[in-house]
């Protein structure tokens, strides 16, 4: 029984050992890949289908995020409303997600109410229609968004920033423009949904309190589709980043506030830097106590925050610096933005910086393996990229071992500011 008149000890997460349930593996009748992790006190499920139709296999700007969006706004035999409200009545949230590469559609539930809902998402998956008046929708409520959004500079600064780096044509770096939705016609959906998920490539992830008989009620519902097209053919694109590097825009003449995005080229997950290099950008960007959060919101005051991360795309990744600050201390931000990079390469860290960092992560990690939703998610991403089973305990080892050294070596290799490219949007 525990003492609860002593304090527990203390021990730093890194110290901790950190344990990575492992996720079931089995293959439904049609060939489908499923990853279940049967974990969690709570009877909740969360399911969520993965398909190769992101926008990087679109003939038409947007087509994909399209699509995706309009999965659950009706089908041969149920109306947008009368799908809403099916899931609605047995507490569940069905979402749909869609991202460079890929695309999702999940449903999270009671555990007993899932015999109930997949034979709903197994006709969500065969047998959506697109209605006209609901793409006629969808476009005008796109269409004012993006007139409302245009006005405002973080939006504008997120949408140049990876065109510059990856190149407009390329699908991390186009964005939308009205046109797009006038020229996006229903015939476009169909196609795409017949090509990428009815006859598309499908990959399931289930986690929480599962049924015992999950095998056989996945089997029955999604077992009979035609979701495992193993021959699509992946398109090539060619990355051609901008020539120039620096831009200034001015989009509101009045405006008071400047958005500020940095950003080079990075390699992707399984380059040997990357794993350290999340260390570097911890400390560089990555979490409240930074050096950039230290310096430019703490000591200057010139914002509320700042922060780098690593976009883990899979081609090639990009090394980020994102924050909004006064158009009168927007060059400031930026130049001390380039000191904390110069003075990263020109010393090591020190020891109890080093640790705090390092504690701060496992730290992270910690919060990754609690409870099966992040458990599935991070087995999701882990297999989505073709990492290794190990790559989660690689991962904690490099915190551990990687010295103040190697990250000074780092930062001499990519936090070179040369090698960014600067916007502001004003």
């Amino acid at each position: 029984m525990i003492n609860r008149t002593q304090q527990p000890a203390i021990t730093d997460p890194i110290h901790l050992h950190l344990h990575l349930p492992p996720a079931q593996h089995f293959t439904l009748d049609n060939g489908v890949s499923v990853y279940a992790v049967q974990a969690g006190a709570q009877e909740v499920v969360q399911l969520e289908c993965v398909f190769e139709a992101g926008n990087w296999y679109e003939q038409k700007n947007i087509q994909a995020a399209t699509t995706n969006f309009l999965l659950k706004n009706g089908t041969k035999h149920k109306t947008a409303f009368q799908l809403n409200e099916h899931f609605e009545m047995y507490g569940a949230y069905l979402n749909r997600g869609c991202y460079h590469e890929r695309a999702s559609l999940s449903v999270h539930s009671l555990t007993k109410y899932l015999p109930q809902l997949l034979p709903a998402l197994s006709e969500i998956l065969s047998e959506s229609i697109f209605p006209e008046s609901e793409l006629h929708i969808y476009k005008q409520n796109q269409q004012q968004r993006l007139s409302v959004n245009l006005k405002k500079a973080d939006f504008i600064a997120n949408r140049l920033i990876d065109a510059y780096v990856f190149g407009e044509q390329h699908p991390y770096g186009k964005y939308s423009r009205a046109a797009d939705y006038e020229a996006l016609n229903r015939d476009d959906l169909l196609q795409f949904y017949e090509q990428y998920y009815v006859k598309g490539h499908c990959t399931i992830f289930i986690a929480g309190q599962l049924p015992a008989d999950i095998e056989t009620l996945l089997n029955r519902f999604f077992g009979q589709l035609p979701l495992n097209g193993t021959a699509l053919a992946k398109p090539e694109y060619r990355i051609t980043p901008a020539t120039q590097k620096k831009y200034a825009i001015s989009n509101d003449a009045n405006g008071v506030q400047a958005a500020i995005r940095l950003a080079t080229a990075f390699p992707n997950r399984h380059h040997p830097d990357f794993l350290k290099s999340q260390l570097l950008n911890a400390l560089f960007g990555g979490y409240f106590g930074s050096r950039l959060m230290s310096n430019i919101r703490e000591d200057k005051g010139y914002t509320y925050g700042i922060h780098s991360f690593i976009q883990p795309h899979q081609q090639q990744s990009a090394w980020m610096v994102t924050t909004e600050a006064g158009r009168d201390v927007s060059r400031a931000t930026i130049e001390e933005t380039y000191k904390e990079m110069l003075a990263l390469q020109k010393e090591p860290v020190s020891a109890e910086e080093l640790s705090l960092i390092k504690n701060f992560m496992i730290g992270s990690l910690l919060g990754d393996v609690d409870g099966p939703f992040h458990i599935i998610e991070r087995w999701k991403s882990y297999i989505l990229n073709n990492m290794p089973p190990d790559y989660f305990y690689t991962s904690i080892q490099t915190i551990k071992d990687t010295t103040g050294e190697e990250l000074q070596i780092l930062a001499q290799k990519y936090l070179n500011p040369d090698d960014f490219y600067e916007l502001e949007v004003i």
